[in-house]
């Protein structure tokens, strides 16, 4: 009876930690998700503010890298509606994240305010641009490790070539 009741109690345990591993399992997975969806809106709103940024820029002839985009009505209407996405997107990040992206974000997001002041300002010279920009990516590839970390995406998925301007706007050397 005494081995019945061992077996029976052994065998609740083996299940019920088995079953408690499964569902830590599936919750880790399930929020794992959520912030890959979560890290990839929030880099695809910048990257929607910077592009447009950079077509500015290129009016202003600070840029010669991308085509020239008129500081209209409608256009600049564009920059306020992705600034306004950036903003959503960045509550899912702030509920899924930790302190050290959160960190990273933080500096995104004046690189990219300062990058879209660059581009609108009436004495910026390209040099302002260039160093902007530099700054832009420094911190847009720590959100990236910081963001694949968060993940346990293994690796660095930032370039070796950091070269800003690239090479070949900057001619012979």
């Amino acid at each position: 009876m005494i081995g019945v009741l061992v077996g029976a109690a052994a065998s609740y345990v083996v299940t019920a930690l088995a079953e408690r591993t499964r569902w830590r399992r599936q919750t880790a997975a399930r929020w794992d998700e959520r912030r890959l969806i979560a890290y990839a809106d929030y880099a695809q709103s910048i990257k929607a503010i910077v592009t447009l940024a950079h077509r500015l820029a290129a009016f202003r002839g600070l840029n010669p890298d991308a085509k020239p985009l008129p500081p209209t009505e409608a256009n600049l209407a564009l920059l306020d509606e992705a600034e306004e996405r950036r903003s959503s997107c960045l509550e899912g990040v702030r509920l899924l994240t930790d302190s050290a992206t959160l960190t990273a974000v933080r500096e995104l997001n004046h690189c990219v305010w300062h990058l879209v002041a660059v581009s609108g300002s009436q004495d910026a010279l390209p040099r302002d641009w260039d160093a902007a920009f530099v700054q832009y990516r420094r911190a847009r590839d720590e959100y990236h490790r910081n963001a694949r970390r968060m993940l346990g995406i293994a690796g660095v998925a930032v370039s070796h070539d950091q070269t800003w301007p690239p090479r070949w706007r900057q001619g012979p050397a």
